[in-house]
């Protein structure tokens, strides 16, 4: 029997099976950042141990930094010591760092790609749940809890259980104005917030083929959003063009090595998956949550589902919204572009392509973060920070930012968000706000109108 693309790489990793328990798998690349670090490396110091591999870890402070002013002192104190013991332990344990103001900082899990440390094949840890994002690249990648990140930094290697293996076919081509965003919202308003529970998704068909690496990311990224452990996408010439020429990248006879091996990265024809499930590219519209999990979603054009469930009540309480309504032309307060979503240049294009020669609604707060130092960069050489500006928006700095609300990006209670990132939980961009979850296009054209519209 064939072998799953999951499997290949997962196989190819296990150290040992533990009889009767989980596998102790080998990790490739550690990502960590200065929110659930810190404990790990206390754990270490009590211990008296070092880092066992430093070389195969990367850190970058992300969550708490400020998004304006970064040449300046950390205002909050907890932000301020998180980043600095981030510093601190870096320094003392010999792993790559890139800090505040470093032209790699960045959201972890938007420099992984672009700088060609995520590479096809791998095995990826973060202490951060949307470590998934990296399975665009074909690579098991996954979070994990500040007690495996200490495993994780002591010996390379981690505990798990193997995940079952589902494959999520989508058949043609997105619609004009639906993106990699709305596909997947899509797929997680069908299959629920806790579909994918149990589950390593695989994504298939030409809806997820004929995605830019950015939109793969995007969709890989929210795969936690059903509950599923992580999603992967197989390498093709897409991936491979992308990660040519990357800073980490394979050079030279090295790349051609890697190569080789990354085409070899698909699930077999007769490869066995636990699940399967299939939708149609055509039935997709521009999607857009109502309520208070990514699962609460639906097309932009539609009413918001009638539920009787007093969980499904309370959430459209909280979003005052109303069951069997339409929430085209409801006023939006805030609007959010960024985080290790929608933060990277490809949505920042998208975006200021879209309010061009516009302005913005006079009453509505617009926030564009991007997702690192390099995109930033890009934006300005690209003059988008100049478009941004005529259509009455500022180009802020990279950071996780409004996403979690961890610095000073927060959405005052009770204000209306429409935000590009991956949860709309009570209070996730503040205390007491509202979030609806949409694409890039959809934030943009909320921000010119100051209400829900839609995109075409």
């Amino acid at each position: 029997m064939g072998k799953t693309l999951f499997d290949k790489v997962w196989d190819a990793h296990v150290v040992e099976t533990i009889d009767g328990g989980p596998h102790v798998l080998y990790i490739d690349k550690h990502l960590i950042h200065e929110v659930t670090s810190p404990v790990a490396f206390l754990g270490l110091d009590n211990r008296g141990i070092k880092v066992f591999r430093p070389q195969h870890t990367v850190a970058t402070p992300d969550h708490n930094v400020p998004t304006i002013n970064q040449d300046l002192p950390i205002k909050d104190q907890l932000s301020k010591m998180q980043v600095d013991k981030l510093t601190e332990n870096t320094t003392n344990h010999g792993i790559t760092l890139y800090g505040l103001n470093h032209p790699y900082q960045g959201v972890v899990h938007v420099i992984g790609p672009e700088l060609g440390i995520t590479q096809p094949g791998m095995t990826i840890v973060c202490g951060d749940s949307h470590t998934a994002t990296h399975g665009a690249f074909g690579s098991v990648a996954f979070g994990i809890g500040t007690s495996e990140v200490e495993m994780v930094l002591a010996t390379q290697c981690i505990m798990q259980p193997k995940p079952k293996k589902m494959r999520i076919t989508v058949t043609g081509k997105l619609g004009k104005g639906v993106t990699a965003k709305d596909l997947i919202l899509y797929i997680i308003s069908k299959i629920s917030a806790s579909g994918g529970t149990g589950y390593f998704i695989e994504y298939a068909g030409e809806a997820f083929t004929s995605l830019s690496m950015e939109g793969r990311m995007t969709v890989c990224n929210m795969s936690i959003e059903c509950g599923a452990r992580g999603g992967l996408i197989a390498p093709d010439e897409t991936t491979f063009e992308y990660l040519k020429g990357r800073e980490f990248s394979p050079k030279g006879a090295a790349w051609d090595k890697k190569l080789a091996y990354w085409k070899t990265l698909y699930s077999d024809k007769d490869a066995v998956f636990d699940k399967e499930i299939m939708f149609d590219a055509a039935n997709i519209e521009p999607q857009i949550t109502y309520g208070t999990n990514p699962g609460m979603g639906m097309g932009i054009t539609q009413t918001v589902p009638v539920q009787t469930d007093v969980t499904y009540k309370k959430a459209l309480e909280y979003m005052k919204v109303e069951a069997g309504k339409p929430i085209i032309n409801t006023p939006v307060d805030y609007v959010f572009v960024g985080s290790c979503t929608n933060g990277r240049i490809e949505d920042l294009r998208q975006f200021a392509n879209a309010v061009k020669g516009k302005k913005k609604a006079g009453h509505v707060t617009v926030w564009i973060v991007p997702g690192s130092k390099q995109v930033e960069k890009q934006a300005i050489e690209e003059g988008l920070d100049k478009i941004l500006a005529e259509a009455g928006i500022a180009l802020r700095q990279p950071g996780c930012s409004a996403c979690l609300a961890m610095n000073d990006d927060k959405v005052p209670e009770g204000k209306l968000a429409v935000a590009t990132s991956n949860r709309n939980f009570e209070g996730r961009q503040g205390p007491g706000s509202r979030t609806m979850l949409a694409s890039p296009l959809t934030a943009a054209a909320v921000a010119i109108a100051g209400k829900i519209v839609d995109p075409r």
